[in-house]
């Protein structure tokens, strides 16, 4: 009889990735037993011992504990995920073990999101809506400028970081009829590396590169920060940037919560020196109480890291995971591959 691979997932799967997952008979799979509840610690480090893979989820630290605890069969984790923050990606390529991830599934979820995030916050839907629970509604009588708020058409959008979700973001921008569009990537001044749906040769709007953070900052009336999160754009959203930005100007945050100052943002909201800030993600996420002073802002709209929430993104993420699993064991091409 063949050896069957040891793998190990830290969470139950949607049927279609768990079926995917049963139907490999050469597979001995050790699971966790709740889809909601993350695996305890000491469970993945016990049942890690001579694992061949692991299907984990960004709650999950992949560090040199880990790998030691599965020992030398490790080839492959495959991430539930399009961040590997919680990978320590030198100790994989160190034992030469495969990283698998999903990063362009989310796409068309993150950038729905992103223009969900910036017509709430210029149009201060957080504190309107908050207005109508609290019951003032019946105490704001009409006046010309009651609740007004900055509108998308007619204004420059400025990406910090200009991937595919970025150039998606883009894509359902233009519609709005804003005027143009300004980026900003790891190589300032530089034209984006890839044009994922055409925009830059479409010619419909000038989409150009900025030249620095504060050309970016200075310039637009939306700053969308789609970028990754390294040890240069950590806190880059700082007191200095959003000095820089105009007293109209929305801030949106769909990328990693530290590559904005939340501190920073705070008194920036305080002294209205930006005008509002729509939020997926922040520092210290989850533990974010009620009463964190970002809650305070009647002007910023903060939701629970539910970019890729939609039930077909989560659907295409499981599927490409245990894809990226079962291509790692077998030696094949994963559907997408951190390049260690």
């Amino acid at each position: 009889m063949p050896q069957k691979f040891k793998v190990v997932v830290t969470r139950q799967l949607i049927d279609e990735a768990q079926k995917l997952l049963e139907d490999v008979s050469d597979l001995d799979v050790v699971q966790w037993p709740s889809e909601d509840q993350p695996a305890e610690r000491s469970w993945l480090l016990d049942n890690a011992q001579g694992a061949s893979g692991l299907l984990v989820m960004l709650s999950d630290k992949v560090d040199q504990e880990l790998l030691d605890a599965a020992g030398n069969d490790l080839k492959v984790i495959a991430s539930f995920s399009v961040g590997t923050d919680h990978v320590d990606t030198a100790v994989l390529r160190k034992r030469n073990i495969r990283l698998g991830y999903t990063p362009t599934a989310l796409t068309d979820a993150v950038a729905d999101l992103t223009i969900m995030l910036t017509l709430m916050a210029q149009r201060r839907g957080g504190e309107a809506i908050g207005k109508v629970i609290k019951g003032e509604w019946p105490k704001m009588p009409w006046s010309p400028l009651l609740m007004t708020g900055p509108q998308i058409g007619g204004s420059t959008v400025g990406f910090l970081g200009f991937g595919r979700i970025g150039q998606a973001t883009l894509k359902r921008f233009i519609p709005f009829g804003i005027k143009r569009a300004r980026y900003l990537t790891s190589k300032p001044g530089q034209p984006a590396k890839e044009d994922h749906f055409g925009l830059l040769k479409e010619g419909k709007i000038p989409i150009e590169p900025a030249q620095n953070w504060e050309q970016l900052a200075r310039e637009s009336d939306v700053v969308i920060i789609g970028c990754a999160l390294t040890p240069d754009t950590k806190h880059l959203v700082g007191k200095d940037f959003l000095a820089k930005m105009k007293k109209t100007a929305v801030l949106v945050n769909i990328a990693r919560g530290p590559v904005v100052d939340t501190d920073a943002l705070v008194a920036a909201l305080d002294k209205e020196a930006i005008f509002g800030a729509g939020l997926d993600v922040i520092e210290n996420e989850p533990n974010i109480p009620a009463d964190h002073p970002i809650l305070k802002q009647p002007r910023c709209v903060l939701v629970p890291h539910i970019g890729s929430a939609t039930i077909e993104t989560r659907e295409q993420m499981a599927t490409e995971s245990v894809k990226n699993l079962l291509a790692g064991l077998k030696g094949e091409a994963m559907v997408n591959e951190v390049q260690l």
